[in-house]
């Protein structure tokens, strides 16, 4: 049997070494060695872990054939989630190593093609493990599964500080945001070191299913800290309801998938405890409060000074920004601004509005001479920030998702909740 030579079967067949099942038979035909079945390579194939031993998943992966006319035609490694491994081929075919890192405690099957001195081809299948992480970073999504309004943040927060652009980059790759129906295009924002927010261009879809998942399992982050299992979030989403009080008019608009529902008359904070501008969601639920002048650093026995029982509570901000009933103030509801920052209203309208609001739905002042509602230290004033400088709190910048194509529609995320800042604010 005369063979073809080795040059010419390498040109014939160039573009049909990988993947292996195609390129053992492609060039197939009477008198071709690559018709033949592929021989066992294992006496000619090594590679950089000891038999029976664990892969360093800090160190590469290099795979080794003899020099004795043998080359490597092609190599692939994958880990049990189907995760491939990226790796160079040297220029004589006589080693492979990888160029991405492995990841710690994964087992990897690796699919060796060989090729010998006279074109016979050869194959081996090689497995080993990594050993574990010696430090794990995990993560822990938020809220708690359950049915929120459009507005609601994802949170993530991780359980060790991670400083760096590229150990960043690392695992903001690996935090998967989907939605059914598909929400607009969003990123990661970076809060701090251990805290990240998640938001869409846009509003949620409103009845969305929303699914959030972390692949860093066994991924390398920095140094020795690698990810490990967390576990996956689903959230839903009920109708889009926004509640828009114009501080101007005294007025509050509700909306129910767009549709005005209801216009209500309120009164906002009074000169020198004006109500916060901007968008804020709603936080919690409270049907009776206390509240107390003294925890916001009003003088006991000063005009300003209050010590009132409040029925029928939304929260807004942390620091304890309300709207509630308030029948005290029901002369100059729709009239004028009296209160101590609270949106007011009477105690029917208040009790309506709290049986039609759930924790996400979205609550927006506008034309107050109050500030405006902070991103991320008081609540979820994260819709505040315009699609530009919330891609600038990615750490996969221009990659993230396209925010900027969304101009400037505002966008939701959400702060840690520390129970010792839920205290009453205003009245």
């Amino acid at each position: 049997m005369s063979h073809i030579p080795r040059r010419r079967i390498a040109l014939r067949c160039a573009l049909l070494v990988a993947p292996l099942a195609v390129g053992l038979t492609a060039c197939g035909g009477d008198g071709n060695p690559l018709a033949a079945p592929p021989y066992e390579s294992a006496a000619k194939v090594a590679y950089s872990v000891a038999d029976g031993g664990k892969a360093d998943p800090g160190k590469p992966l290099k795979v080794t054939v003899k020099d004795d006319g043998s080359r490597i035609t092609d190599v692939t490694a994958t880990d049990g989630a189907g995760r491939y491994v990226r790796g160079k081929l040297s220029e004589d075919g006589l080693s492979w190593q990888s160029t991405t890192a492995l990841a710690a405690g994964a087992h990897y099957t690796v699919r060796v093609s060989t090729e010998d001195s006279d074109g016979h081809p050869g194959r081996k299948v090689l497995t080993f493990d990594t050993t574990p992480a010696d430090a794990g970073l995990h993560v822990t999504f938020g809220p708690d599964a359950g049915t929120y309004g459009v507005g609601q943040p994802i949170t993530a927060a991780l359980s060790v500080p991670v400083k760096s652009p590229a150990a960043r980059a690392a695992v903001e790759a690996n935090l998967l945001v989907s939605s059914v129906p598909q929400a607009a295009h969003g990123s990661w924002y970076w809060v701090d070191d251990r805290t990240l927010h998640y938001r869409p261009g846009e509003y949620w879809p409103a009845h969305a299913q929303i699914d959030v998942r972390s692949t860093l399992s066994g991924v390398k982050v920095q140094d020795k800290l690698f990810g490990g299992v967390d576990k996956p979030l689903t959230l839903h989403t009920g109708d889009r309801i926004e509640a828009i009080t114009d501080a101007a008019t005294d007025q509050m608009t509700f909306k129910d998938d767009g549709k005005v529902v209801k216009t209500m008359p309120v009164t906002t904070g009074k000169p020198g405890f004006d109500t916060r501008n901007g968008i804020k969601v709603v936080l919690a639920k409270e049907s009776f409060v206390q509240m107390k002048s003294s925890t916001v650093g009003i003088a006991a026995g000063s005009s300003d000074s209050y010590d009132l029982p409040v029925y029928w509570a939304t929260r807004v901000t942390w620091s304890g920004e309300y709207v509630h009933a308030a029948p005290w103030s029901e002369g100059s509801q729709g009239y004028a601004n009296v209160s101590h920052g609270c949106t007011g209203m009477s105690t029917d309208n208040a009790h309506w509005f709290f049986d039609h609001v759930r924790q996400g739905d979205i609550v927006q002042v506008v034309n107050s001479h109050g500030p405006t509602m902070t991103p991320f230290d008081n609540g979820f004033g994260d819709w505040n920030l315009d699609a530009a400088k919330w891609q600038q709190g990615s750490a996969l910048g221009a990659k993230a998702a396209g925010l900027a194509e969304q101009g400037s529609a505002a966008v939701a995320k959400n702060p840690l909740s520390n129970p010792a800042r839920l205290r009453p604010e205003t009245a």
